[in-house]
């Protein structure tokens, strides 16, 4: 017999979940799982077309605000460390998106006009065009 086995008996085993918990648990995972598709739309309808902008902050402020839901959430009920850990990473994620959406919106002309550029040069030296442009477009970097 092997000395290190326990009885089956003092095996440590969750307790049963209680309909309210298995309840709050399903709401907790749903969310996340709705949180982590804004945070990806957001950051996929941006690569997309810069003319989707108006979409891709709603989709931010979206995130942002199930995330915060969450955060608090998982924080209160103590439901699950990957739960936290995925909403604060999708956050901070967020939060660069943010600084992203503003920049964009202040030079919309430029990234349109070089995304533009950019989808029809066929060479890296075409791109390094589009990107000369849209350096010589910027203000302040002349």
């Amino acid at each position: 017999m092997n000395p290190s086995m326990e009885p089956a008996e003092k095996q440590r085993t969750k307790p049963p979940l209680s309909e309210a918990a298995k309840s709050s648990l399903g709401k907790t995972r749903n969310l996340f799982r709705i949180f982590i598709v804004t945070v990806l739309g957001a950051f996929f309808v941006y690569q997309l077309d810069v003319s989707y902008l108006w979409l891709t902050s709603i989709l931010t402020v979206a995130s942002l605000v199930i995330g915060i839901i969450l955060l608090v959430r998982s924080a209160k009920l103590k439901e699950s460390k990957l739960v936290l850990a995925g909403t604060i990473s999708g956050l901070v994620v967020m939060l660069v998106m943010v600084l992203v959406i503003l920049v964009t919106a202040v030079f919309f002309d430029q990234v349109r006009d070089f995304q533009a550029c950019s989808r029809q040069a066929l060479t890296d030296q075409a791109l390094s065009g589009c990107r000369v442009q849209l350096e010589s477009s910027l203000p302040g970097l002349r």
